[in-house]
């Protein structure tokens, strides 16, 4: 038996005995956990904003540590090595694999056509992240299985710390890719949306992607605090300003070339009509995602220009202002990250100093103190930025 981070239900999670994974499948790894990381994500699973959840089920996708078994069909890793292991499960070979789109992987969710009564088609497998996207469990624990374990986990051959890299697993790629499917320009501006972890990586990925201004929105000081030090962006409190106003004040009329949206189906909004409306729906219990910033951004963004959506929506959002978008002729780039495709690139990023992904963290904690470590990053307290659980 082994310990792992359980959901039970709404605002409900907590440590329980669970058995210890075993090799399923000729393709799969079991990696012992050193670190994983509490993603922004997790507080939709945990609030109750990603459906198909199941009592039970272990949360967590940021998740790095040493393989100690292998399938027969796994032949580029063996036991002992250190990896870090993508939040998508991919199998490499399907038609959307062979173009690099690994997140739309036809093939690794076994509950596929549940998902494709809900969206149209399935994305891949996720980690830790409801039965809706394969029910697989997540690293959250002190052992994870890890299928298609020849196509997903990075090597680290290198002694450099776990901190440096674990966030390959989701948040500097899912950033790195916001910031890539904005398509800057020189001399552009970008607008981002949420200053919590995937939004300081999408900063920093905007600097390196040419950007000439970055511009970060948030209301907790401290983040804010991160993204004007460590990512070097002008901010804007969404609490103190109205944040249409002073993004066109900041653009001489013109709005932001770029924007991202890195805050997803739970965002908070400021004085706003459709924040009541949608505490009402929440009350008779017809919630749905609060697109407060994706309608922001829309009405926000210069003519011509690009909506980035790293966010994660589970649902419908309400209100977008759709005719905006269309006569402005905006263009929208979303979706869950491809990682395969970035994780040995940005590897060599933090192997040259080019960035380091440990400075954002904010607290390190054991993963038996992981479920006050989840209200503590939910509500905002302490400081609290990222966290990193060491079982």
């Amino acid at each position: 038996m082994m310990k792992a981070l359980c959901w039970h239900g709404v605002g409900d999670v907590r440590i329980d005995n669970v058995p210890d994974p075993k090799i399923e499948n000729d393709r799969d790894a079991i990696v012992k956990i050193t670190a994983s990381g509490i993603c922004g994500s997790d507080l939709h699973l945990l609030n109750g904003f990603i459906p198909t959840m199941e009592r039970g089920d272990i949360l967590g996708h940021e998740s790095m540590g040493e393989v100690v078994a292998v399938g027969k069909g796994v032949h580029n890793l063996r036991p002992g090595d250190r990896v870090v292991v993508p939040f998508t499960i991919s199998c490499g070979s399907c038609f959307f694999c062979q173009k690099k789109l690994y997140s739309c992987c036809d093939i690794s969710n076994p509950n596929a056509e549940m998902a494709r009564k809900a969206m149209g088609h399935s994305p891949a497998g996720l980690f830790g992240f409801s039965h809706m996207l394969g029910g697989f469990s997540g690293g959250q624990a002190e052992y994870l299985r890890v299928p298609f374990a020849d196509i997903g986990p990075l090597k680290i051959e290198s002694g450099i710390a776990d901190e440096k890299v674990l966030f390959l697993s989701d948040i500097f790629p899912t950033g790195y890719m916001a910031a890539e499917n904005c398509g800057i320009e020189p001399g552009d501006t970008v607008a981002v949306w949420g200053c919590g972890p995937v939004a300081q990586f999408s900063i920093q990925s905007c600097w390196m992607l040419g950007a000439e201004r970055v511009i970060a929105i948030d209301r907790v000081p401290v983040r804010l605090e991160m993204a004007r030090t460590l990512g070097k962006a002008e901010v804007i409190d969404f609490e103190k300003e109205n944040v249409y106003e002073r993004l066109q004040e900041m653009t001489h009329g013109r709005g932001p070339d770029r924007c991202i949206d890195a805050v997803g189906c739970e965002a908070h909004a400021a004085g706003m009509v459709g924040a009541v409306y949608d505490k009402i729906k929440s009350a008779v219990n017809m919630t749905a995602d609060r697109g407060y910033v994706l309608q922001e951004a829309i009405m926000s963004c210069r003519k011509g220009g690009t909506v980035s959506v790293p966010g994660a929506y589970g649902g419908f959002p309400d209100k977008l202002p759709f005719g905006a978008f269309m006569n402005k002729g905006l263009t929208m780039r979303s979706g869950q990250t491809h990682m395969q495709k970035y994780m040995k690139p940005l590897l060599e990023k933090i192997e040259s100093d080019i960035i380091d992904p440990s400075l954002v963290i904010t607290h390190r904690v054991k993963l038996s103190d992981a479920p006050e470590a989840y209200k503590n990053f939910r509500d905002k307290k302490d400081g609290c930025i990222k966290v990193v659980l060491k079982p």
